[in-house]
Parts: structure tokens; sequence; C-alpha cells
């Protein structure tokens, strides 16, 4: 058994994580772990806690949204410390990219039969500083609908994200991005431009199906201008990965992304805001320990 702090958003998912909490203490308990509840104020208390947990010889456990993992995730991997991760967001999508469960107290039973496992990080870098994240940062219409999921009230689960799109395409204009992988330059104009680590975003969005997070790469994946109604027909594709094979979508790999666009975008990963343009994208291979299925 294990010594585990777990590392709680109580607010995640609406809530979802607070509800669910007795249950996942009452599951940990009796397998045996020895066990630390540590609710978190804001991501500056939850950097707090996960060195604590770290100091104390324990796997920083991290339940709620991607956002909270993410957070967790960076400071695990600063300290050297071990990264668990149980789902209570909206999203859940390092879960589903992992092969985690999504139910929360399935997702115990990994805590005590998970093998820790190198996995890749990504940073963000702008004029706001410096964020690490798990999932997928992006800029452009990806940025105008998590806006929007920020302020919703709507009461639609994860199906938030797929609300926030169809809301956005009435007022979305295209713009023209600036951008280099490797060094080398590129242009769109159109949609958006992310920057995948792990592929999956948006409560079960595969943006870049092919994406790894053990490659020591970055997948781009861009969207050129088209007609809001094809936009439209092509937004299911991406549930299953295969809007990849519209001449609209372009995915290549780097290890350092460079991204500006012609107006004003906040950066959004894992969820939440992350930085400003213009803005870098690199990868760290292998930089934080994840207890993860056995393969």
């Amino acid at each position: 058994m294990r010594r585990l702090q777990l590392v709680v958003n109580p607010a995640a998912g609406g809530g979802r994580a607070s509800t669910l909490l007795p249950s996942v203490e009452a599951a940990l308990r009796s397998a045996g772990h020895d066990l630390v509840v540590t609710p978190t104020a804001s991501l500056e208390h939850a950097d707090e806690l996960t060195a604590q947990a770290v100091a104390d010889d324990r796997v920083a456990v991290a339940m709620g949204g991607d956002g909270i993992v993410g957070r967790v995730a960076g400071t695990v991997a600063r300290l050297g410390g071990v990264l668990g991760v149980l789902p209570g967001g909206r999203g859940n999508d390092f879960c589903r990219a992992t092969g985690l469960p999504q139910d929360p107290v399935g997702a115990c039973a990994v805590l005590s039969s998970g093998v820790a496992q190198p996995v890749d990080l990504g940073v963000v870098t702008s004029a706001e500083g410096e964020a690490v994240f798990l999932g997928i940062a992006s800029i452009g219409f990806d940025s105008d609908v998590q806006e929007r999921v920020l302020t919703s009230r709507v009461p639609l689960g994860q199906l938030v994200y797929l609300y926030g799109s169809l809301a956005t395409v009435a007022t979305w204009r295209h713009a023209r991005f600036s951008c280099s992988a490797d060094g080398e330059p590129f242009t769109v104009h159109g949609w958006s431009v992310a920057v995948a680590n792990s592929g999956i975003y948006g409560g079960g969005m595969h943006l870049a199906p092919d994406a790894s997070l053990h490659d020591g790469l970055l997948d781009v994946v861009t969207s050129s201008a088209t007609g809001k109604l094809a936009f439209l027909r092509a937004l299911p594709k991406v549930f299953k990965g295969t809007h990849v094979d519209e001449p609209s979508i372009s995915v290549r790999r780097a290890s350092v992304v460079e991204l500006d666009a012609d107006r004003p975008f906040r950066v959004f990963a894992d969820g939440d805001p992350v930085g400003t343009l213009p803005a870098t994208v690199t990868v760290r291979p292998g930089a934080v320990r994840v207890l993860l299925p056995p393969t």
C-alpha cells in the first residue's frame, strides 16, 4: 500500500469532486493506504499542498479537472515526486488519454496497482510567465470557446465544451496566425492552432489522434478557413479523430512551437488560461512520473 495525499479541487466539475470525495476517501482507506486529504483553495495553494506531499514522501494525487491535474504535475515534476490522478472535473481528458477509469472510485484501484511511468510535460512561456500542461494548448477559436466555458452556468457537464463551440461559431471571424515549428515558419488563416502533448481535450475530443505522451514531441494541429456550415458539419468528427482527414486540417510534429496572431487571444491549456500572445510552447520529455495502469 502507498502513502497518498489527495490534492482536491472541491469546486471541480461544478462541485462533482466534492460530492465524490467521501466515496473516494472510503475506497482508499479500505485499501489500506496511508491517506491525507487536502482540499485546495487556489492553484497557488495546490502548489503548496503538492510540495508538502512530495516532502512527506507521499504520492501527490490530483483530484479534479484537467487544470488541477496539470498544475500538480508541474510541481511534482519540479520536485521529483510521483503523481496520481483521480477524475473529478468536467472533461477528465488526461484520464481518457492514459486509460485511467472515468469513475473516480474505480480509478482508486490504479493508486494501488499502478506503475510509475514517465510522461511528457508541455510548457507555455509568455509574458505571463511559464505554465506547464499535460493536454493541449491552443489559440484562436478554441480560446473564444474556453472563454465562454469559463463563464457558463449551463449544467451540461462535459457537454459544456460542445455547447461552447456551437455558441461561439455564430460570432467567430477568422484570424491570421503566424507560427513556427522547430524554426520553420508557417501561417494559418482560419480557425485555430493547437499544440498537443496528449491528443484529447474538451471532454473527449480527439483533436490529435496520433499524439503520444511518451514521444518527446508535440503535435501541432491547425484548422484553416472554411465556411461556418462546413465547420459545423465537420465538428462531430473530432470525437473520433477523423476530422484530420478534412482538407482544412493540418498536423505536424515539433519540439518547439512559436505562436502569434493578428489579434489578441489568451492561450488556454488543460481548460485554463495560461498565457498571452506571443507565446512559445515546448516539451519536457518524460518530465513527470505518473501512476498509470500496468501495460
